[in-house]
């Protein structure tokens, strides 16, 4: 799938080896899992939480002495909006550090070949200079509205560099913007800013609602990437990068949350009043990534926002839609959204 690596870059993975995907039905390891079936990957593994509880860690190490995985993404997490970061802090940090650990030392100890740790855009500060590039990481506060899921993600990249440094693996961080596609989350608390938008615009189209209430001014500034792009670029990094540093995965775009909720609306049908919540947090101002790194490794984002918006939403309808007034009792007032601030 690519052209010839540049020197010291690993070059194209073997497609006939276990390649362990963990978090393989969530939103990042569902679409890397359609991906890699397509680009003829024949020995893919999965594991269910019922099946593998990646926070066991004599569970994890069984598991990889079994099926000795020859590449790994780290895409398992648990993750949230900013309603369920606050709410559940320690949670967020406590689940997310038992993971990493155990499935990045059963990595090193159990022969994997490549690793990539997803983290998150999170993990800068919260007035980092903009665009955010990979440098600005540990100089200066995080958001605190998800401190304990950064603080997570933080120590993730610094494991994944301490594996590098000590015992010279190929394992690389690769950190992705706000994301958002097919197989997302799309409670309206505990889901990200875009999900969350969909359901509640999409509720309050089918109850007749006159109004949708969302967090904050509406004025932070986001960019928002398609699942899909970011499964080329995890087989791109996978293929092509080498290096401690973590590395962003970004559209270089962004939009405020004010533009994310009219353009949500409009995809949805909806045609009542947007109302802001100006009491709710902001949280940073701004986050969009320096992307120049991984340009350079010849991948970019392909999937426009709207159109990205409305193949989401498609699916939404077909998968979740019918059942989403129901769940939300049907209401006919004013519904509420909230603005992810990760």
């Amino acid at each position: 799938m690519s052209s010839p690596a540049p020197e010291g870059i690993p070059g194209e993975l073997r497609r006939d080896v276990p390649f362990f995907v963990a978090g393989h039905r969530g939103l990042v390891g569902s679409a890397l899992w359609r991906l890699l079936e397509a680009e003829g990957f024949s020995q893919l593994v999965g594991r269910t939480s019922a099946e593998l509880d990646l926070r066991d860690r004599r569970a994890v190490r069984a598991f990889f002495d079994e099926v000795r995985p020859a590449h790994v993404v780290l895409a398992a997490a648990r993750v949230g909006g900013i309603h369920a970061n606050a709410t559940r802090p320690a949670e967020f940090l406590s689940d997310n550090l038992q993971i990493q650990v155990n499935v990045l030392d059963a990595a090193a100890e159990f022969g994997t070949r490549r690793l990539l740790f997803l983290g998150s855009s999170c993990i800068y500060p919260k007035f980092a200079a903009q665009p955010v590039r990979e440098d600005a990481l540990l100089t200066g506060e995080l958001e605190p509205t998800n401190d304990a899921y950064a603080i997570a993600k933080i120590a993730g990249v610094l494991h994944v560099q301490a594996l590098r440094r000590q015992y010279g693996l190929p394992f690389v961080s690769a950190m992705p913007t706000n994301l958002y596609g097919p197989g997302d989350n799309f409670h309206p608390l505990d889901s990200h800013v875009l999900p969350a938008m969909i359901r509640r615009f999409h509720d309050a189209r089918r109850g007749g609602a006159e109004s949708v209430v969302c967090w904050g001014s509406g004025a932070p500034r986001r960019e928002f990437l398609h699942v899909d792009d970011l499964a080329r670029a995890c087989l791109v990094l996978l293929e092509r990068y080498d290096d401690a540093p973590p590395i962003n995965v970004g559209v270089g775009r962004d939009v405020t949350i004010r533009e994310l909720a009219e353009t949500v609306a409009e995809v949805v049908g909806f045609g009542g009043r947007i109302e802001w919540d100006t009491t709710r947090p902001d949280g940073t101002p701004r986050k969009l990534l320096d992307v120049a790194r991984i340009s350079a490794l010849g991948w970019q984002a392909r999937v426009p926002l709207r159109s990205g918006i409305e193949q989401t939403y498609a699916w939404f309808l077909d998968r979740v839609g019918a059942g989403a007034r129901a769940a939300s009792g049907g209401n006919a007032g004013p519904a509420r959204s909230e603005s992810f601030r990760g």
